[in-house]
This record gives C-alpha cells, structure tokens and sequence, in this order.
C-alpha cells in the first residue's frame, strides 16, 4: 500500500511556494503602485467665487475738446453740416440753411481812401460838390467846395483823416464838420450848427 502522506507532501510544498510567490509579487507590485500613487501630490483646485451680477448702465463718453458733439439718435444733422439726416427724415420739408449775413463794410484805415470827388448833402436837402485832395497844406490836405449855400461848407478848403474821422476846415484853421463811414459814404454833423452832414459818392 503506497504511503499518501508521502506523496502529499511534495505536493502541498509546491502549493505553498506557488502562494507565497503570488503574495510577494502581489505585494510588491501593489506596494510600488502604492507608492506611485502617494508619490503625486493631488492637488484641489481652490473654489471658484461667483462675481455679484447687477444692471449694466451706459453712457456715452465726452467727446473731446475741440471735436463736434455726436448726433442724437432720431434727430435730424444739423443742416449745413457733413452728417446725413436720420434715416426717415423728410429732407423736403426741412426749412432752407440761412445764408450768413453780408459784414458790414470795414471802415478805412488810409487817407488815401478818402481822396476825390463827393457830394455833400445837408439836412435841408441841399447838396453840393467837395472835391477832397492828396495834395497837402501844410500839416493838412486841400479841398474845395463849389454850389454849397451853407457858409461853412462854402469856405472849406482843407481837410484831414484822424482815427477813423474825417475832418473838414475852413479858412482859418477852424473845423467845419467831422464825418465817419466808409470810403464810400460818410455821415457826421457841422461843427457850429450840428446839424447833420452826409458824403456820398
């Protein structure tokens, strides 16, 4: 009769070196993945806050210094101006841009602006002739007079231009009138009497 505790043993020898071998490498293969994992640091990514949410407000910027202001949604360019009207805008029956009015004509700045020939007006509605001349006397200009029924302008016979004025004297060296305009018309009065005085071309 065989022994079977013989044959029993070499047998559960080999099972327990084939388990202790799948333990070791089980550990081993379990302890590196182990220490793997440990190794990396696991990082948590830091929580995330929620910015408030409210009513968003716009407003347009102010414009530059110097610049022309923006137009106005739905309100027509200006007329005269680079900017088309609002869309719908009936360009029809918008009134015409005013014309820019004439400037009024500057007053003379030279004597020689006031030198030839004028007719003098008086109030009474008289008129006559003054012819007014570059050539000078002494420290004045010459000038006549012819058909003037007023004795101070029959006696002109010299005349000057001093700030913006022109001066008209008798023989004597008294003044006649004073007149200021342009050097085409001149308006002033008589020195003596103040009664107003015209020149016209």
């Amino acid at each position: 009769m065989i022994d079977m505790t013989r044959r029993a043993y070499p047998l559960t020898a080999i099972l327990c070196a084939t388990l202790a071998l799948g333990a070791c490498s089980s550990s081993r293969f379990g302890g590196s993945m182990g220490r793997s994992a440990s190794a990396a640091p696991v990082t948590t990514p830091a929580p995330i806050e929620a910015v408030p949410s409210g009513p968003v407000e716009s407003a347009p910027l102010a414009p530059i210094e110097g610049q022309p202001l923006p137009p106005i949604d739905g309100a027509p360019a200006p007329m005269g101006s680079d900017l088309a009207p609002a869309p719908g805008t009936d360009v029809a029956g918008l009134p015409p841009a005013a014309a820019p009015a004439a400037p009024a004509p500057a007053a003379p700045t030279s004597r020689t602006a006031m030198v030839g020939s004028w007719t003098a007006r008086e109030a009474s509605g008289k008129s006559c002739r003054l012819q007014l001349s570059s050539s000078p006397a002494l420290d004045l200009y010459r000038a006549s007079a012819s058909g003037c029924s007023n004795q101070d302008l029959s006696k002109v016979n010299a005349w000057d231009y001093r700030n913006g004025e022109v001066y008209l004297y008798q023989s004597g060296g008294s003044v006649a009138a004073r007149l200021r305009g342009s050097s085409s018309a001149l308006s002033g009065v008589l020195a003596k009497s103040g009664a107003p005085l015209s020149l016209a071309r």
